[in-house]
């Protein structure tokens, strides 16, 4: 019987190997690697380890079809809770990479490495039941811990750097950096800085950063055209050098645990800060109101995995009809964490200055006065009512 891990080369993943042919009886197993922008340090550590541990190992390239992910997401303000959904927006793109290779392989069943308190277990079983594959995952089947994991891992000579001093569940992509586990597990415990490798304290200058959006999607940084994998790549290193993009929260996830996450996704906090100040300046109050909902319904979809439900077209339907206006540019302000618009155009404004200022005489001031009569009226006659009835 033959078996396709995704695989990304960490400590759970890489104790399924022996474990699907121990505990499960598989005469081969076949890892998978998805590149969404990780590392390439972290693509090679994978890619030596899957030849070396299983029978047999496939590295696929997904950036372009996550970058795509992300664009829409983007013009969508991804947020979760504060979460900008990196993790959640990649399982659905790894997951039908690694049933394509499933496919071709003639597998009998694919596995992962996720555990049965967590929200990727969904995810990627959403789209691997949709192909009528049989699921394997052996860390919720046999109720493992991680310190059981790095003892077997010891004991069938995998190293994969992880210690009992620093267990820590790191996953890394172009959107987002997420580091779990170990201590941080307890909400009142302190982070100490070394978990954080994107991101420092933050240069003592701040820097403008101009960024260009075409339909809602960003395009360019200071004047210079970018395609979508490098824009973000670029951003994260501009931003992560003034600290801007930690997240440090307490998460609800699928399941109704509540769980401690730890983050870091510069270009993401830049990207949906200046977005959304754009589009404060194109859209109308109203678009403005209804997007609110369609994007915590959005979020929410995403984070539960669930893209292949109708309700993620529709949603997308109505973001990309308003963001054919989304045209435009933003400069943001960074330092020391935090991303300030400070600057903003488009040739779709609603602002009109010669309405607004305080300077011009074109509307007249005096036309104001009869929609302040009526104006808060009903509360008015609310306060008379009760005002009579109490006899006052």
């Amino acid at each position: 019987m033959k078996v396709v891990l995704s695989y990304s080369g960490g400590l759970d993943t890489s104790v399924c190997i022996p474990l699907l042919k121990e505990k499960y009886g598989f005469d081969e197993v076949v890892t998978v690697t998805v590149d969404i922008g990780q590392p390439e340090d972290d693509v090679k550590r994978a890619e030596e380890r899957g030849k070396k541990y299983a029978d047999k190992h496939f590295t696929v390239n997904a950036r372009k079809e996550y970058v795509e992910m992300l664009f829409k997401l983007i013009k969508a303000n991804g947020d979760y809770e504060g979460y900008v959904l990196g993790t959640s927006i990649a399982r659905p793109v790894i997951a039908e990479k690694i049933v394509e290779v499933a496919k071709a392989e003639k597998a009998d069943a694919i596995a992962h490495g996720c555990t049965g308190k967590g929200n990727d277990q969904l995810r990627f079983e959403n789209i691997f039941y949709q192909y009528g594959f049989r699921v394997i995952a052996p860390m919720r089947e046999l109720n493992l811990t991680r310190e059981w994991e790095i003892e077997y891992a010891k004991q069938h000579g995998i190293d994969v750097g992880v210690t009992k001093e620093k267990p820590y569940s790191i996953d890394e992509n172009l959107w987002s950096r997420s580091v779990e586990g170990g201590k941080l597990e307890d909400p009142s415990y302190i982070p100490p800085n070394d978990i954080y490798k994107w991101t420092v304290d933050g240069k003592d200058e701040p820097e403008i950063l101009k960024i260009d959006f075409e339909k809602g999607i960003p395009v360019a940084i200071n004047d210079e055209r970018m395609d979508g994998f490098e824009l973000i790549k670029t951003l994260n290193e501009i931003g992560g050098k003034h600290g801007v993009g930690r997240t440090d929260m307490m998460e609800d996830r699928v399941l109704g645990l509540k769980a401690r996450e730890n983050y870091e996704h510069p270009a993401a906090t830049i990207l949906i800060t200046a977005h959304r100040d754009l589009e404060k300046l194109v859209l109308s109050r109203r678009e403005l109101k209804f997007k609110k909902f369609v994007e915590e319904e959005w979020a929410e979809v995403v984070y539960y995995g669930l893209i292949n439900d109708p309700i993620f077209d529709a949603l997308n339907a109505f973001i990309d009809k308003t963001q054919e206006r989304v045209t435009g540019w933003v400069k943001v302000r960074l330092f020391k964490g935090s991303v300030l618009p400070v600057a903003r155009y488009s040739d779709y404004s609603l602002y009109v200055e010669e309405l607004t200022s305080f300077d011009t005489t074109t509307v007249d001031q005096k036309f104001a006065e009869g929609f302040s009569r009526f104006h808060g009226l009903q509360g008015r006659l609310y306060k008379e009512i009760i005002k009579k009835l109490k006899g006052d």
